[in-house]
């Protein structure tokens, strides 16, 4: 994954920072383009492994209906409140179904079975993850990162 930021190097995360903020994160928007051109933005949860971003997705969503349409797909993570609080990062590049469509659970897939463990932990406090028949899995190895923390300003 390349490293995009031309711009604000002061305030990019590390290698470090990035994997701890992903990995502590729950929350994301992910960026989609209709079939007309319009924008669509959508709030999800998600798991980081380290060198993917997993989105777990409801599989009849205008979101999924963009993705299949067409698998790039630009996603922001941030946190803070005041301006010297704000950080984040974003996430470019095409998704990959991975699994059934939709995930019942009933197969296994080896490729899922960490990811849906990390996933559950992070976001249900389970050890394993509850399917409903109505989901399935999105992975986003990003072709670009930027990021921004806006407390290295005060340093």
């Amino acid at each position: 994954m390349a490293v995009t930021q031309r711009r604000g190097r002061r305030i990019m995360m590390t290698p470090a920072e990035l994997d701890e903020f992903l990995s502590t994160q729950r929350t994301c928007r992910v960026a989609t383009v209709s079939p007309d051109g319009a924008p669509h933005v959508s709030t999800l949860w998600f798991a980081w492994d380290g060198m993917s971003l997993w989105l777990y997705s409801i599989t009849r969503s205008k979101r999924w209906t963009d993705l299949r349409h067409d698998p790039r797909v630009a996603v922001v993570v941030d946190a803070g409140e005041e301006y010297g609080e704000l950080r984040g990062v974003e996430l470019t590049g095409s998704v990959e179904f991975v699994g059934a469509i939709p995930r019942t659970g009933e197969e296994e897939v080896p490729e899922l079975e960490a990811v849906e463990r990390l996933f559950a932990r992070k976001n249900f406090g389970m050890d394993q993850m509850p399917h409903d028949g109505r989901h399935a899995w999105l992975r986003l190895t990003p072709k670009a990162i930027a990021s921004w923390d806006f407390r290295k300003l005060a340093l």
